[in-house]
């Protein structure tokens, strides 16, 4: 993991799996799934996506380890219990999703937006399917929902037929598997947020200790809003590490940001455009007078229709 969260902290404005060798007995073995999540609702860092999967009938052994839902655990037994998991690859498999602050805005910002719902459902299927793809033999699969666990688990079940699906609320709790899913995703959020590598220096001062705390990330954390109000740019706002989707940081970009207004170069709405005026001569040559979409796709004016 820590190779590959690396190399996201290197460029931290794309996204990034980073997956386990496929234990051999996951292979051969009916294997239960746990998916879960870390980071939904800051307004700083990623959104990580982890699952685990181990055969059914040893998924009892991720509990008599100690996993447990995450936001219970200290940060050293997190890592801990991280570690453990990892060294038990005989029988357990796990991979994350590091969903990058700039993918969430863009996904959010889109025309047809695409909600933080859906950016979760995206990557839970998708983790699911990166397992499928290397070969583990996925039986059953246990999701901390997202939304109203029905539609959620039917919307599952409909995209994995032959897969049992729960999807639940406090899965992290109920269930081991998401439990240890829940682990991977909160240490990888946590490796991904310390060794955070700033490109937009020299507005962010990467040498003020006090500018670089910034607390838990989350919206209402006095240390996080004091970290934002200090680390804007007037003009090009804040550095990747924000989401500038959330409400709090727009707040901050239109007290603090400098007002942009673009202007339309489209037709207006309600004016009547001919496609004929595209062609038709202008007057001064013999030469038409064509729009370059026409003259690039050598079109002509019909003359006869068939």
């Amino acid at each position: 993991m820590e190779e590959g969260l690396r190399s996201f902290s290197e460029r931290n404005n794309r996204n990034i799996t980073i997956a386990s060798q496929v234990p051999d007995v996951c292979r051969n073995e009916a294997c239960a799934l746990g998916i879960d999540e870390a980071g939904r609702g800051p307004v700083l860092g990623p959104m990580v996506y982890g699952i685990t999967y181990c055969p059914e009938s040893r998924a009892q052994e991720l509990k008599a380890i100690g996993c447990a839902d995450s936001k219970t655990l200290t940060e050293e037994q997190r890592e801990k219990l991280f570690e453990k998991l990892d060294s038990l690859g005989d029988f357990v498999g796990w991979a994350v999703e590091v969903i990058s602050p700039n993918s969430i805005c863009n996904s959010m910002f889109k025309r047809l937006k695409h909600s933080l719902n859906e950016v979760s459902h995206d990557s839970a299927i998708g983790l699911i399917r990166k397992a499928l793809s290397l070969e583990a033999n996925i039986t059953s699969v246990f999701v901390d929902t997202v939304g109203p666990p029905e539609k959620y688990q039917a919307k599952l079940s409909a995209l994995f037929p032959g897969i049992k699906i729960t999807v639940s609320k406090k899965a992290d709790s109920l269930f081991p598997v998401v439990s240890a899913a829940s682990i991977c995703a909160k240490v990888a959020r946590d490796k991904a947020l310390s060794s955070w590598q700033f490109k937009e220096s020299p507005f962010v001062d990467l040498k003020d200790s006090e500018e670089m705390k910034w607390g838990s990330g989350y919206p209402g954390d006095p240390t996080t809003k004091k970290f934002l109000a200090k680390n804007i740019d007037p003009v090009f706002g804040f550095p990747q590490l924000v989401r500038f989707s959330w409400s709090t940081s727009e707040q901050i970009l239109k007290t603090k940001g400098v007002s942009v207004e673009w202007e339309d170069t489209e037709e207006q709405e309600n004016q009547a455009v001919s496609v004929k005026k595209f062609f038709v001569n202008s007057g001064k040559t013999n030469t038409p007078r064509r729009h370059p979409y026409f003259a690039d796709r050598r079109l002509k004016p019909a003359t006869k229709l068939v």
